[in-house]
């Protein structure tokens, strides 16, 4: 029987110690805070999106670096396998808009429940407040760990390093893993906070629409006039600039960019219109309310905390009456309300994001088994490694995928 240790509480190492301890392995899993999952408790508002239900082939598109790596991952231990895991584990579960899937309690603690039951049933010895503070190898294979408090030696036939990234310091996330990959002479990725929201230039605007959330939307982000990203969905005007789900995965596809040089962040606030269409309804509005001043006009058009904004930005004489606006000014007015722009300046700190982009290179890892290239018996799982997705339940499951293949392959030792 192998002796294997897990570092991290977190989704890949509580999956990995099932997966280990399910293949027969004596296994040890040690966790710094004072219980386990403590960013699951978190998540998705504390509900835990803790997978997405789409066809387990689709999940590839959602990932947005080094999706290819995750094949064997995503086909070993799929969404849904969580799914059956959740439900055989006591915690149903529901599918809601966007193939998100929740516990029916919507209750994240539910999930975490429901895993512990399954280590405690395999007999997994879970570690809590013990930090490690080294690993050990001896001629490229893996020796043991040191745990922090008293330099205590633990041998170890396997290590599964599981610590997550470091997004959520709060939570322990604190880059531990990055330490202990570099030790062992692993390469790291550039890392930058991703799923976080934006900081825009005119702080005036958002400021004034501080809370608006604003649901169908078609947002594009361009460096000059060419597209690096563009979706549809719902986003959320903050008091430094924009979040809300479409934003939150935009800043994963330009988040580097975004290092090097300020961005613009484009907004189709009708998408469902025609600049025709729009136009024709701006006419039917204009003349329903021919007597009124254009700041009191656009109140079927869009939402009332906009508007102040809409009409400052149109140039168009606020008490201006709406049967004098120029065809000139109406065009003016339609282009903003289909192309209202904002610059974005810089991302929120890790306190701020779901995940972490770069990591442990990939480029050293077995696709097929998690385990290291550079040292035998040494796995990774999890946002410790360049591997980061879209907002919806990916992200989970990537940790869930590759924490169960790191626990399974250990049997091949």
């Amino acid at each position: 029987m192998s002796k294997v240790v897990i570092i991290g509480g977190g989704a890949a190492g509580m999956m990995a110690a099932v997966s280990a301890a399910g293949a027969g392995h004596q296994v040890r899993l040690y966790e710094k805070n004072e219980k386990l999952g403590k960013k699951i408790y978190i998540t998705g508002k504390g509900r835990c999106n803790l997978t997405n239900a789409c066809d387990t082939e689709e999940l590839f598109d959602h990932v947005v670096h080094n999706g290819k790596f995750l094949y064997s991952s995503f086909y070993a231990f799929s969404n849904q396998d969580m799914i059956a895991f959740m439900e055989e584990n006591g915690c149903p579960v529901k599918i809601e808009r966007g193939n998100r899937v929740f516990p029916t309690s919507d209750k994240s603690s539910d999930v975490i429940k429901a895993i512990s039951r399954r280590l405690q049933a395999l007999g997994v010895e879970v570690h809590l407040r013990e930090e490690v503070a080294d690993l050990t190898q001896d001629s490229g294979h893996i020796t043991g760990i040191i745990l922090k408090k008293g330099h205590r030696p633990i041998p170890a036939d396997a290590i599964i390093v599981a610590t997550g990234g470091l997004s959520y310091p709060s939570t322990g996330s604190t880059g531990d893993g990055y330490v202990f990959a570099r030790k062992m002479g692993h390469t790291l990725t550039e890392q930058s906070p991703a799923l976080v929201p934006f900081v825009v230039q005119e702080l005036t605007s958002v400021q004034a629409l501080q809370g608006l959330s604003l649901r169908n939307v078609r947002v594009r982000v361009l460096k000059g006039e060419k597209i690096r990203y563009e979706a549809f969905g719902e986003m959320l005007f903050t008091h430094f600039g924009v979040s809300g789900p479409v934003l939150l995965s935009a800043s994963s596809y330009v988040a580097k960019e975004l290092k090097k040089e300020v961005l613009t962040l484009a907004i189709d606030l009708k998408p469902a219109m025609t600049k025709e269409q729009l136009d024709a309804r701006i006419l039917r509005d204009f003349e329903e309310a021919k007597n009124r001043k254009f700041k009191n006009s656009l109140v079927h058009l869009l939402p009332s905390r906009l508007i102040p904004v809409i009409v400052e930005r149109s140039k168009i004489v606020e008490d201006k009456p709406v049967n004098e606006i120029t065809r000139e000014e109406r065009h003016r007015l339609i282009a903003l309300i289909k192309d209202f722009r904002l610059t974005l300046v810089g991302l929120r700190d890790y306190s701020e994001a779901i995940v972490t982009q770069g990591g442990i290179s990939v480029r050293e890892i077995h696709p097929g088994t998690m385990e290291s290239k550079l040292v035998q018996g040494l796995y990774f799982a999890g946002e410790v490694l360049d591997l980061d997705a879209v907002t919806g339940g990916f992200n989970l499951q990537i940790a869930w995928s590759t924490g169960y293949l790191a626990g399974m392959s250990v049997s091949f030792l």
